[in-house]
């Protein structure tokens, strides 16, 4: 008997995000056909007889537009706006995606197509991008993922409730524990953590760069510097940080930071079902490795991506 998808997913990409991601999709597709779909529907019975009124297949259908459409990228003065209509576009769709693109589809007003950014030799396949997209998001958005090393897209999140917990840890006594929740709840009101968030680490740089500094600064700084910080509402002087958060400048940054940041990784690391040593001896067997199912081989290389980066900090702050 084979395995539900639910218990497969959690089975093979536990810490991933991904069963999450999925988890999340499923409710607010749920959530949209019985509070939209259904009742336009029902309204509308001579359209829509009831052997289509089914949340199995307006699942399915959501599943292929999102799959298969595009989405015009948003103007720098349309951050704020609604994100645009996805778009179907069967020309540009046949084309696989990679990192190391060498096409992409151009949008304009009156038409859409395909250029190439580089020589294609004859004989070579066109690869297209779906956008810069860790294998994580890949896998949840399409199915596949590319294999390591090539995904230079490629990011490990460590959740910001992950980093308020490692701090945590370090307090010793009640008062520490409440003064670390006040700077907890100051960093919500400056918008820079919040429940559901995470910091998303890249191969050679920290993509949430200013979230993570911030909060590292804020967690560690002594409890007067946190009184003046907190009564200028966040404020400082235009003076920044002696370095930003690019991956080779993580030893640079202060002890107390770096101390945090490793305590989130290895607290990260735990929420994985095997450690990195596994996956490795499992990629460098190739005989067992081509044995795993498609699913499997897929889902090693998320886990794997994702291990090496996180491992990666942990020997940048040791």
């Amino acid at each position: 008997m084979s395995a539900r998808p639910e218990e497969e997913r959690r089975r093979l990409l536990q810490g991933t995000g991904v069963p999450e991601a999925v988890e999340k999709d499923l409710a607010n597709v749920r959530s949209e056909y019985y509070s939209i779909v259904l009742p336009f529907m029902e309204a509308h019975p001579k359209l829509f007889s009831r052997r289509v009124r089914s949340l199995e297949l307006y699942r399915q259908l959501v599943a292929l537009v999102m799959a298969y459409s595009f989405q015009e990228p948003l103007e720098e003065d349309e951050d704020e706006k609604e994100p645009n209509s996805p778009l179907m576009v069967p020309a540009a769709d046949i084309l696989n995606h990679i990192a190391n693109h060498n096409a992409n589809l151009e949008y304009s007003a009156n038409y859409l197509r395909m250029v190439a950014t580089q020589t294609i030799p004859k004989g070579h396949e066109i690869f297209n991008t779906y956008g810069q997209m860790a294998n994580w998001q890949l896998i949840h958005m399409y199915g596949f993922v590319e294999p390591y090393p090539d995904n230079t897209d490629d990011t490990a999140d460590i959740q910001m409730v992950t980093v308020r917990e490692a701090a945590l840890q370090g307090t010793k006594v009640e008062a520490e524990r409440l003064l670390l929740c006040e700077r907890w709840n100051f960093l919500c009101k400056l918008e820079m953590v919040g429940e559901e968030g995470a910091f998303v680490i890249g191969r050679e740089e920290v993509l949430t760069e200013e979230e993570l500094i911030t909060t590292l600064k804020v967690l560690c700084m002594p409890a007067e510097e946190f009184r003046e910080f907190k009564d200028q509402d966040g404020l400082e002087d235009d003076k920044r940080e002696e370095c930003s958060l690019a991956i080779t400048n993580i030893p640079k940054l202060r002890a107390s930071w770096k101390q945090l940041l490793r305590n989130s990784v290895l607290l990260t690391l735990q929420n994985y079902a095997t450690d990195l040593k596994t996956e490795q001896d499992l990629l460098n067997n190739k005989e067992v490795y081509a044995k795993l199912s498609w699913r499997e081989q897929q889902a090693l290389q998320v886990r794997y991506g994702q291990k090496m980066i996180l491992h990666q900090l942990l020997e940048l702050t040791s």
